[in-house]
């Protein structure tokens, strides 16, 4: 299969999204860099944070990640100029922590809106970090709490070119395997950011989960109201329906004897059962 590998034109982008004034609900950003390699766009946001630098609405893009993770510190690697590859430093003044937990929510859903505007893709939220396209990973975020400066660093990757080869496990899937009608990154993440911004509006002002932002994802969600499996770092396994997430973003599962919550931190893997043996799907 022919890939087209084109780079991400980053003046175009600040031509689009950058704005002195930082996020907000007209899709700006304060500033924005591209690196053609690096380790983790995470770890680098990170780092500027602990080095006392401001990273309040900083978009960092890497054409290439020789140490691109996920949650756990799960690998994620690619070729080059294969995926959109983002972090942005998200400023947390004036949100309660307890509210922080919907920021890879926030995320996801404007993945899944950027998608369907720009390439034509209807995707759908696996709680609490992935974008699926019928069952398979298409996206993946991660957000880590950045120090000393209250503020989260969210990461975006989405598959983009990748071919049935390259794909980093068998339940993933791209844009090009779907024969989506634009791969073009640089318009993909023009959507991606635009529709962040407005979505981390919302976050700012919700007040639960029936505010804008809990209603899509809601109707993203492809977890709630089914059956899935938790497994828990202490080993432990929960088996039940998932009922809803709470205001502080975490999942509640039925267990049929009570009602959990669990939150992202609480979880190893959340997989979708069948039947009342708890048999996982799929």
């Amino acid at each position: 299969m022919l890939t087209s590998r084109e780079p991400v034109d980053p003046a175009a982008l600040r031509r689009e999204v950058v704005h002195s004034t930082g996020p907000g609900p007209t899709g700006g950003w304060r500033r924005l860099d591209l690196v053609e390699e690096t380790g983790s766009t995470n770890a680098d946001l990170l780092a500027r944070a602990a080095a006392g630098e401001d990273i309040d609405g900083a978009v960092l893009i890497a054409e290439y990640q020789t140490a691109g993770r996920g949650r756990h510190g799960r690998q994620w690697i690619a070729p080059p100029r294969s995926l959109l590859a983002v972090s942005v430093g998200v400023p947390t003044t004036g949100v309660r922590p307890d509210r922080w937990g919907w920021l890879p929510l926030a995320a996801g859903v404007a993945v899944v809106d950027a998608l369907a505007e720009v390439a034509g893709v209807s995707a759908g939220l696996k709680w609490p970090n992935d974008v699926l396209v019928d069952g398979r990973k298409i996206a993946g975020i991660l957000a880590e709490v950045a120090a000393p400066a209250p503020a989260v660093v969210v990461g975006i990757g989405v598959n983009v070119s990748l071919t049935e080869a390259e794909l980093p496990e068998p339940t993933a899937t791209s844009l090009t395997l779907l024969g989506a009608r634009e791969t073009d990154r640089t318009r993909l993440l023009a959507a991606v950011l635009h529709r962040l911004a407005e979505r981390l509006a919302e976050w700012r002002t919700a007040t639960g989960v029936d505010s804008p932002l809990g209603r899509a994802y809601r109707r993203h969600s492809r977890t709630l109201g089914t059956r899935v499996r938790a497994s828990l770092p202490d080993e432990r396994t929960l088996i039940g329906t998932a009922t809803g997430i709470d205001d502080a973003g975490r999942l509640r599962i039925d267990t049929g004897v009570e009602s959990v919550v669990v939150s992202a931190g609480d979880i190893t893997h959340l997989r979708p059962v069948s039947g009342r043996d708890g048999s996982e799907s799929g």
